[in-house]
């Protein structure tokens, strides 16, 4: 990895908050009628008062089987997941929950939240299909400082379904978009929570 990648991973990391105090932002957004990122449009105030109740929601209900908890315990190696996030993001409302759940149960875990807006560098040196996706969550080992890997915006299946549509379709209507929402409802994280253990390689 060139040193200038490291510098900015290192840099994010140092002004990175915890999951618990991402979760408190945006209940303050809320509370303020405001929200992350340069815009401030009525829409993606709305979409961080929504995003506040998913939050709420899959913190309370999301469930880890006994079977995935005895896999993440074989995990033992200390990594950084470093994830890029907006509280207006409707894939991010879902997907960071199940985040946090698998490094709960985790030691060797450690999370670390930044607002894509504010660190543009270090989301375009992760971009996905050359856009600025999030949730993106970089996997780094924390003590070589190398980047291992990277996941998102989307669990595996939903990205195969908006792949999919935009081949048929073009783009993404808001039909769509409500669509997936209700496909996040029915998983219930779960399709996170698989590809982050083999994210992990358990």
């Amino acid at each position: 990895m060139d040193s200038n990648k490291k510098t900015i991973i290192s840099q994010a990391l140092e002004k990175g908050i915890s999951y618990n105090q991402y979760v408190l932002l945006v209940k303050d957004l809320v509370a303020e009628k405001s929200t992350t990122g340069e815009e401030k449009t009525e829409a993606l105030i709305n979409y961080t008062l929504l995003n506040d109740r998913r939050l709420k929601r899959w913190n309370k209900t999301l469930k880890v089987s006994e079977n995935q908890i005895e896999r993440l315990s074989n995990h033992s190696k200390k990594i950084t997941w470093l994830v890029l996030t907006e509280s207006w993001c409707g894939d991010a409302a879902h997907v960071m929950p199940a985040i946090n759940k698998v490094v709960e149960l985790n030691d060797a875990i450690d999370l670390k939240v930044v607002l894509r807006d504010e660190n543009i560098e270090l989301m375009d040196a992760f971009l996905t299909n050359g856009n600025q996706s999030i949730p993106k969550l970089i996997m780094i080992d924390s003590e070589s400082e190398e980047v291992l890997n990277s996941y998102g915006p989307r669990p595996s299946d939903a990205t195969k379904l908006v792949d999919d549509y935009k081949k048929k379709h073009g783009k993404l209507t808001p039909e769509f978009k409500e669509d997936l929402q209700k496909w996040y409802n029915k998983d219930k994280g779960q399709n996170t929570v698989i590809d982050l253990l083999n994210l992990l390689d358990l």
